[in-house]
């Protein structure tokens, strides 16, 4: 009789530990968005999308719009995360990190981000004590100088709370804990919550992400706040 007890507690500890173990593996996939999830849209909810008054490469595709289908493009290419120097400013399509996201988002709407990061560096030098030697080839791929960046040519009076879903536009960018930054997608989470597109070298590049750190920033770019000796068309050669 002992040894049938002993086998129904053995039993019952093994099946616990089966069923912890499950319930551990489908938080981590779930925390890692790993698991499939609908995604809806802002008319769901009843949002109107804001689409940008600017069309900068004459493509017929708003920027906010061309914002939202680079970064996608670069997520669905999912390039390795790694962080280092480029003397060529770029890494290769396979490579890069959270700010390499936003330039080429930037790139598919037709602005160059290095070559407005670092005039504005060169212009307004005051505007960012953190620079002790100018380099182009890996200012504009730091998120403390695109948010310096972003909060003089961007409206930064946006909400950082994620539940102020109407707040949160596809092409919005987003800075996480003043170390991190996305562009804000058109897909929401079943709460209407926006969905990030960044690489934080995640397996989904596309994610229900905007409550997962504190957000520090949120800006929603204007071109027409750029002087003219600031902005520059992406051209090709680079």
């Amino acid at each position: 009789m002992d040894n049938i007890k002993k086998n129904i507690i053995k039993t019952f500890i093994f099946i616990m530990i089966i069923i912890l173990f499950t319930l551990l593996v489908l938080f981590i996939m779930d925390y890692y968005n790993l698991i499939p999830k609908e995604y809806y849209k802002a008319s769901d909810f009843a949002i109107k999308t804001i689409y940008s008054k600017s069309d900068y490469n004459d493509n017929n595709i708003d920027d906010y719009t061309d914002f939202v289908l680079g970064a996608r493009k670069d997520a669905e290419n999912h390039p390795t995360y790694i962080s280092k120097y480029y003397d060529t400013s770029y890494p290769p399509d396979n490579e890069g990190v959270c700010t390499d996201v936003i330039w080429r988002a930037f790139k598919n709407a037709g602005y160059s981000l290095r070559d407005m990061v670092d005039n504005d560096i060169k212009n307004n030098r005051e505007d960012y004590p953190n620079i002790t030697n100018r380099d182009p080839n890996i200012d504009f791929r730091r998120v403390i100088n695109l948010e310096i960046f972003f909060s003089k040519y961007a409206d930064h009076s946006l909400s950082l709370n994620p539940k102020d879903i109407k707040e949160w536009q596809p092409g919005d960018l987003v800075i996480f804990e003043h170390k991190h930054i996305g562009i804000v997608s058109d897909r929401r989470n079943k709460d209407g919550i926006s969905y990030v597109i960044h690489n934080y070298g995640q397996p989904i590049r596309e994610e229900d992400f905007l409550t997962k750190k504190k957000i520090t920033g949120h800006y929603r770019f204007d071109a027409t706040l750029i002087p003219e000796e600031i902005l520059r068309k992406w051209e090709e050669s680079k």
